[in-house]
């Protein structure tokens, strides 16, 4: 047998790709021994995957010198390991572990620097500018809620579709905005954690036929990329870990989801998150503000609608915007003076581009305090035909010159603070998600910015630097989601279907999981460190993933959320059995987020053929959920400055098909016919005399 040391390894640590190809230049890897070496090899890892250099691949050279030499094209950027060995036999097929020699090294391929100058921002002839961003969402949920080890041949297929979006794609896009010297040009983009955690296993296991190997790579060097003012080209904005429904979820479980969130993407992408957040759906509620602030968010995207029909003489164009007419009780905005309709795509409604800008949003709690954070209007109409692929779906010039000229015919521009959008949409669905949209749809649209200076592309935090909102104007925007969520109405009825039936599978799981968040909101704050506590708090949180109510009518998703709540009351029934039989309950029931019906008592409603008249009688539902069991729930109504406290009536549990553990119980209370705008909350207080309350709502009662 015999003995040898490697004395070192020559490479090049730092290698730039060859800009034709996009991948490496030939180079060799040179293993220096200080005797000779009976069988070489040299090994670079890619991810999980071996490119292997042996026997022939391998040249011998005087004073014991083993070369491999790696051929142009074998990799693209990111950081391989390089693993330089020796075995002392001769046969490696008859040694041990202990007969080899081995030293590992880094190796790094990056993308060249493009050699083109930042060029400086032009203004159009009439010195109106409007600027506008791209936000691509990358999500896939766990597939059984309760058991996220589960893999079939349907999910290698959904997964291995979108090779390219959740590797290379974004990279692509923003290497353009680079090589083009855009100064401002970048995109954001939303992760979810399921979908991290899923490529990573997909990494480690050689899933999806070992697609995945590296797939982060390109991306991570990627967020190192900055603009000219220094912010990231490729910004990674909070999300919730397992694409929760935020506006329906508690405050402390949204706080926990984004900074799980965080976690996760730094982890993998080496970049803090931003704190800018795109909530999962696109969905919104000013409630949330205050978890919002606590989860350290400073910004949120939303959908344009919802800060247009919040205006005052909103021009509602009927049933075809595929909402009910907006509630008086959200139109306290002052109105638009530059309502326009759209041509060249689709368009329900009319849009006034002057209010697509960032602003303050307010949130007034039930003691009074006003809570804010800066709003970021995602254009719902551009977004949603910009997913359909960019050039050829939308046509930028046409349809965004019409902005243009209704903003100069109006005479609404304000310098200090331009028109700005977002153009929001899945980033591995459709034609947003294909590779022409990254690629040859990026090239159209860098050219045509190259040449008309009336409209920049710049990321969120460039524009934010530049034109910083005023604290000091703060506005209102109705509750709602995107326009692919049955249109995204304040309802939020695609995670209420059937709401008005006997039954609705929607409900009943979100009374299943509110009966959850009591039981592990109650040993958190009693029994924090019992061991039970951790898998039941992941089991709560992939409960709350918003894709579980989205395929409402088939078994298999209606029963997501009871299967996994199911699995955590078991793990915890016994360190929560000793909290409640030592007194120890100090936590106040879980309240649901109410909702009425009608919707708007007294004005329109839902009905065969379109709108009706609604009944001018209200009800406020909601469902409530203690361990230790309700003892009463009032209903606190303020109408002007009096204010009214009406009981609620217990309707019991909600009548479910799903077999749960536990389910919360409905309540119920009739609105004063007639009283008008209003706000009100919900107070709840348990056997022990826990007390609870919801977020200020507000409603109409015409």
């Amino acid at each position: 047998m015999t003995s040898f040391s490697i004395r070192s390894v020559e490479y090049p640590a730092r290698l730039s790709v060859d800009a034709a190809t996009g991948r490496n230049p030939p180079f060799s890897v040179t293993m220096v021994t200080d005797a000779p070496v009976p069988f070489p090899q040299i090994i670079i890892w890619e991810g999980s995957r071996q490119h292997l250099f042996r026997d022939k691949a391998i040249r011998r050279e005087a004073k014991h010198r083993y070369i491999a030499d790696i051929p142009a094209g074998l990799l693209g950027p990111g950081r391989y390991t390089i693993q330089a060995e020796g075995c002392r036999k001769s046969d490696p097929s008859t040694a041990g572990a202990s007969d080899w020699v081995k030293t590992y090294l880094e190796l790094v391929i990056e993308l060249p620097k493009p050699q083109v100058e930042i060029s400086a921002a032009r203004a159009s002839a009439d010195g109106v500018k409007i600027y506008f961003a791209i936000h691509k969402h990358m999500h896939q949920p766990y597939y059984r809620a309760a058991d996220p080890q589960y893999w079939d041949a349907e999910k290698t297929s959904i997964f291995d579709q979108r090779t390219g979006p959740y590797t290379t794609f974004i990279p692509a896009a923003v290497r353009q905005y680079h090589e083009a010297g855009l100064p401002h040009a970048g995109l954001s983009t939303s992760w979810s954690g399921s979908l991290i955690e899923q490529l990573d296993r997909c990494e480690r296991e050689g899933l999806c036929y070992g697609h995945f190997s590296g797939w982060k790579n390109e991306l991570r060097h990627w967020a190192a990329a900055k603009t000219s003012l220094g912010n990231p080209r490729i910004d990674f904005t909070s999300f919730g870990f397992f694409h929760p429904l935020m506006p329906l979820i508690p405050p402390r479980d949204i706080v926990r989801q984004i900074r799980e969130h965080r976690r996760i993407i730094e982890e993998t992408f080496g970049v803090p998150a931003s704190t800018i957040l795109f909530p999962p759906e696109t969905a919104f509620h000013v409630r949330m503000i205050p978890a919002l602030r606590d989860a350290g968010v400073e910004a949120v995207i939303y959908d344009s609608i919802h800060r247009a029909r919040s205006c005052r003489n909103y021009p509602y164009p009927g049933p075809q915007e595929g909402m009910l007419p907006p509630s008086p009780a959200d139109q306290e905005n002052p109105p638009a003076p530059d309502w326009i309709q759209l041509h060249g795509v689709w368009a329900a409604s009319k849009i006034s581009p002057s209010l697509l800008k960032p602003e303050y949003i307010r949130y007034e709690d039930p003691d009074g305090k006003i809570h804010t954070i800066l709003g970021i209007p995602a254009e719902r109409y551009l977004g949603n035909e910009d997913a359909r692929g960019g050039f050829g779906a939308l046509n930028y010039p046409s349809v965004f010159a019409q902005l243009h000229d209704a903003i100069v015919q109006h005479n609404v521009y304000d310098p200090k603070h331009p028109p700005f959008f977002v153009l929001h949409s899945d980033g591995d669905n459709y034609g947003g998600g294909a590779d022409s949209y990254y690629r040859h749809n990026t090239g159209q649209l860098v050219k045509w910015l190259q040449t008309d200076p009336r409209f920049e592309l710049t990321t969120i935090r460039d524009y934010l630097q530049r034109f910083p909102p005023d604290p000091s104007v703060t506005v209102h925007v109705e509750p709602g989601a995107w326009s692919g969520a049955d249109n995204g109405d304040p309802q939020f009825s695609k995670w209420f279907s059937r709401y008005r039936d006997p039954y609705s599978p929607d409900l009943n799981s979100w009374a299943v999981l509110t009966a959850l968040q009591n039981a592990v909101h109650t040993l958190e704050d009693a029994s924090p460190t019992a061991a039970s506590l951790p898998e039941a708090q992941r089991l709560m949180l992939t409960a709350e993933t918003s894709c579980y109510w989205y395929w409402t009518g088939q078994d298999i998703w209606d029963h997501q959320v009871t299967e996994a709540a199911n699995r955590a009351h078991a793990l915890i029934k016994a360190d929560l059995g000793a909290v409640l039989q030592t007194g120890r309950d100090s936590t106040g029931p879980t309240i649901f987020p109410p909702w009425i019906l009608p919707e708007i008592p007294g004005g329109k409603t839902w009905g065969s053929g379109g709108l009706w008249d609604a009944d001018r009688r209200g009800t406020v539902f909601t469902f409530i959920s203690d361990v230790s069991g309700v003892r009463s729930a009032n209903l606190v109504l303020r109408a002007g400055s009096k204010e009214q406290v009406l009981p609620m009536r217990d309707c019991g549990p909600y009548p479910s098909r799903t077999n749960p553990t536990a389910i919360a119980r409905l309540f119920t209370c009739e609105m004063p016919v007639g009283a008008g705008i209003v706000k009100y909350y919900i107070e709840a207080v348990d056997e022990r005399g826990n007390r609870s309350h919801s977020a200020l709502e507000r409603a109409a009662l015409l």
